[in-house]
């Protein structure tokens, strides 16, 4: 296996800081619906949009977030949630939308047979891209240019979708199986996500709102069920796929929002990968040691986030920063944070990203 040369990602600012909030954050907050709408049709996208980044700038103004006046503009899916469905949808899942509830989609199970004779379709010919394209093109010729992407999902977590828990069987007895599945999945992610590129610029946003602050803009692939299987398991049946999406789509970036990503770091080293994020509960100096020349993204915790006290707050993002080494080529961050999260807890952790900062002379 050839590695892809990892690419040097530069910040636009030292040690840049993401929220992200729940639907239900949004939308009793602001209003807003996150029914199919929300998703699917390009005046409701725009207005949305405008409202978001207008509230982001009442809440967390002061600390450089939203923006006082938005104007209109052509987002062909919100830069401000996590998510995503249009992997799981493409491959047959139907979508539960709710008005205050990221989009679900429902398990569909496939029989063996059908997993083994499984071929990805073409996203240009199917629901949702299919409609989604024909909006982007409208957008595009009403303002010239298109802003933003989507989450295209990862392996396991599309997988899972149509296998069921067969899959950990399978991935531990009869592994050609999965792997052939997962790499038809990775086709249809790496080309979703070109295509989106193309259009706009950039990948995975919508995946992680940090990628926005970085040049160029990393695909970053979501794992967020990589933390179900073992290293061992990971390294046998997972990585080589991983391995050939890094091949193919660049800068390559893996979203780790689970516990102990230093027990898959030494892998994810093997990838390479250009950006990872650190879920809580990791160890950022270990996650260091195995990845030196990677971009770390350290991921607070939104449930203490929602739960405990500012001065916990402050401990927790102390301790991520203290932990993690060199503060260069670090961000911070908390995605899918509920309703009723503490302002005080936001502020918080604002100050001590300033803090650091002016301590750094950056």
């Amino acid at each position: 296996m050839g590695f892809t040369k990892m690419m040097s990602l530069t910040a636009d600012q030292f040690l840049p800081l993401e929220f992200v909030f729940n639907p239900n954050w949004w939308n009793k907050n602001a209003g807003i619906k996150f029914d199919s709408t929300f998703y699917m049709d390009a005046d409701t996208r725009e207005k949305n949009d405008q409202i978001m980044r207008r509230v982001l700038y009442e809440k967390l103004g002061n600390f450089g977030f939203g923006e006082k006046n938005p104007q209109p503009r052509p987002v062909i899916g919100s830069l401000f949630v996590a998510g995503g469905f249009i992997i799981p949808a493409m491959l047959g899942a139907q979508i539960r939308f709710s008005d205050a509830e990221a989009p679900q989609p429902l398990p569909v199970t496939l029989t063996k047979q059908q997993i083994e004779s499984f071929s990805h379709p073409d996203f240009r010919e199917t629901w949702p891209m299919s409609e989604l394209i024909r909006s982007w093109d409208a957008q595009e010729n009403k303002y010239g240019y298109l802003v933003g992407d989507l989450n295209t999902d990862g392996l396991l977590n599309a997988a899972y979708h149509f296998y069921g828990a067969d899959l950990f069987t399978d991935l531990l007895e009869e592994p050609d199986r999965p792997i052939r599945f997962m790499q038809e999945i990775s086709d249809l992610i790496v080309e979703t996500a070109s295509y989106i590129q193309h259009r706009t610029g950039s990948y995975s946003i919508s995946v992680n709102r940090m990628a926005a602050h970085l040049n160029p803009t990393p695909f970053i692939h979501a794992n967020c069920s990589v933390q179900m299987i073992s290293p061992r398991i990971y390294s046998r049946c997972h990585l080589a796929i991983e391995q050939k999406m890094a091949e193919r789509i660049q800068p390559f970036g893996i979203h780790h929002c689970g516990i102990q990503m230093e027990r898959y770091a030494a892998e994810y080293a093997k990838v390479p990968t250009d950006f990872c994020d650190v879920g809580w509960g990791s160890d950022p100096m270990k996650c260091r040691e195995a990845l030196p020349d990677s971009f770390l993204n350290l991921r607070l915790s939104p449930i203490r986030m929602l739960r405990n006290t500012r001065e916990e707050i402050i401990a927790d993002t102390e301790y991520l920063l203290n932990r993690v080494g060199s503060l260069d080529r670090v961000g911070i961050c908390c995605i899918n944070m509920d309703y009723g999260t503490p302002e005080e807890n936001l502020f918080a952790v604002c100050q001590v990203v300033e803090k650091y900062r002016k301590l750094s002379g950056k």
